[in-house]
């Protein structure tokens, strides 16, 4: 399995309107996507107010290049977020079986 982790920073000024996103919109695209595993969203923290993000278990390459595309180490976002969102990034991992 991989591990997908997304983390993105909003503008200032721009956090309740990305929540509303990420709980209406992002969190529950990706519950239903084929392939996912498992979701985690993380909302902000007070020490950190602007910083959103997710880690995904993808059940396999294959299932997460269905959904992102071949270029799936770039952080995508969805164009409605652009406005939103001042920095992205991601990581991918190989999932630690315990």
């Amino acid at each position: 399995m991989i591990m997908r982790v997304f983390q993105v920073t909003t503008r200032p000024g721009k956090e309740e309107e990305f929540a509303a996103f990420f709980h209406g919109t992002a969190i529950p695209l990706m519950q239903n996507t084929p392939g996912m595993h498992m979701v985690l969203p993380g909302a902000p923290r007070p020490e950190s107010p602007r910083d959103f993000s997710f880690v995904m278990v993808w059940e396999s390459l294959d299932a997460l290049k269905a959904f992102a595309g071949e270029d799936y180490t770039q952080p995508h976002i969805d164009p409605t977020e652009e406005a939103l969102v001042e920095a992205r990034s991601i990581k991918h991992y190989d999932l630690v079986e315990t």
